[in-house]
Parts: C-alpha cells; structure tokens; sequence
C-alpha cells in the first residue's frame, strides 16, 4: 500500500518537476531594409525551437516573404545558448552598452523564461561578452534558416536560381559563418533528390549537407 502511494505521489508531482525544469531563450531583431528585416526564435530547454521571419526574398528582390519553421538545436548549440544566457545573468539588467556612437545593428532583443524569471532585455550592442556570443550564435543560425527559406521558394519556383543560392551558401559554410545546417537538411535532401534538378546542384546540396562545422562562437 505504502509503494502505490509513493507511486502515485511521484507520478503527480512529475509534471510539476517537468514544468520547473522547463525554460526557453528568445532572440529577435529587427532591421528595416535588411533582408529580413525582422526574425526571432524561441528556443526551449530541449533544444526544440520555432523561427519566424519577414522580408523581401532577397536584398535584389522587392518580393515579400513571411517564413516560419520548427527545428532542433544540436546538443551542443541547446547548452551552449544556455550557459551563456546564465552567464549573462539571464538578462535581468541592462545589457546595452549605452554607447550612442556606435552604427545601428538592428534592434535586438533577448529573453529568458522559466518557473522563476521572465526577463527581457533590448540592445544594439552590447559589451557583455555572453551576449555577444548568444548574438552571434543566434546571427549564424539565421543565416542558415534564411537559405532554407529561399531554397525552398527556389525549388519550387525558380530553379535556375538554385545554382548561384548554393554556391553561396557553401563559401559561407567554408568560411564558418552558418550554423546549424542539419536545421534545413529537409530541403537540401529534396534539391539532391530531385531528378529535374541539374546534377552539379544536386551534387553541392549533398556536399552542404556533409559538410563538419566548426563548434558554435564561443564554443
């Protein structure tokens, strides 16, 4: 009797324990005239994430786009963006550097939620360096999602446009300025798959997606 209702008090306090263990970190900005001009995530504590963005199609196009997708972290990005956003004290207090001088980057805007905070904090630069690194982990990733938009819109709209959105997204790679690629892997496995597509594009989607990063900024 004794082991049932221990068994039926843990099974009632789990999603309590669930639920205090449960946090997110979300990262915005905001930059008209860019491409997009604005985009934000969400990202819970088990690394699943939602991605939204708005803009032109691309800074040549006048063509607009609203974009959303869901995606996980890797393990090692999710703990990254974690300890670094309790480095940064989970963004309680003023993170901007208050530096008038300095060129405008966007509107950023970082926030942490659990069982205990909900914190919010705006900056256009910032001179703590865990924020610097969530910026330019979140920055990396961004760049990634926003090939998966267009590759997507481009394979089912424009396909001559594949060839020179690759080509472009493996010097990025190269040089480390992308992360997270298995996040679009879905679209670069259609590009390869599909037949109507030329074997030298299909080729270079399958080299993106094997391509070993470096670990995220920071890292």
């Amino acid at each position: 009797m004794h082991s049932l209702l221990l068994l039926g008090f843990t099974l009632l306090c789990a999603p309590l324990i669930f639920a205090a263990d449960s946090a997110s970190v979300g990262f915005s900005l905001d930059f008209p005239n860019s491409a997009p001009e604005h985009y934000s995530f969400t990202v819970q504590s088990d690394g699943q994430a939602h991605y939204e963005s708005s803009g032109r199609i691309s800074a040549d196009s006048d063509e607009r786009l609203d974009y959303q997708t869901d995606f996980a972290f890797s393990d090692a990005t999710r703990a990254r963006i974690f300890a670094l956003a309790a480095r940064a004290q989970y963004f309680s207090g003023k993170i901007d550097s208050g530096n008038k001088k300095l060129a405008f980057t966007g509107a950023k805007k970082l926030t942490y939620k659990d069982g205990q905070r909900s914190n919010v904090a705006d900056y256009n630069f910032s001179s703590v360096p865990a924020v610097q690194q969530l910026t330019a982990i979140f920055q990396g990733v961004a760049a990634t999602l926003e090939y998966g938009r267009r590759l997507t819109f481009y394979h089912q709209y424009q396909k001559l446009a594949l060839d020179g959105e690759l080509k472009r997204m493996e010097d990025q790679a190269v040089h480390g300025e992308l992360a997270e690629i298995q996040a679009i892997k879905p679209v670069l496995q259609q590009i390869y798959e599909d037949g109507s597509v030329i074997n030298v594009v299909r080729a270079r989607a399958q080299r993106i997606m094997e391509m070993k990063l470096a670990p995220v900024p920071g890292g």
